[in-house]
């Protein structure tokens, strides 16, 4: 089961798309210009991301401090967290 939970995850990351983004920005509180959307959006499309490896991770969340602010960067990490915890999969993300 956790490597179709995973697999579902991996998708919608490579899927998002620039308006879902500015949704869930507004939905937890972030400040997200239609530009960094985009190419928050392109790098996640153009890239093999494993948000489940923790290096692999703390480059993503480079990469959109580099896009965006680190303070939105920052943001993002401690909401990825409270939700991990919220939903119980703590043990996929180690």
């Amino acid at each position: 089961m956790s490597i179709f939970i995973k697999e579902m995850v991996k998708n919608k990351l490579k899927h998002l798309t620039r308006d879902e983004l500015l949704h869930y920005s507004k939905q937890y509180g972030f400040q997200l210009t239609e530009a960094q959307a985009q190419q928050i959006a392109l790098y996640l499309r153009k890239n093999t991301l494993d948000p489940f490896n923790p290096k692999t991770r703390q480059e993503m969340f480079q990469h959109l401090a580099a896009i965006t602010d680190e303070q939105t960067a920052s943001k993002a990490e401690q909401l990825l967290h409270t939700l991990i915890q919220s939903y119980g999969l703590e043990h996929l993300f180690q």
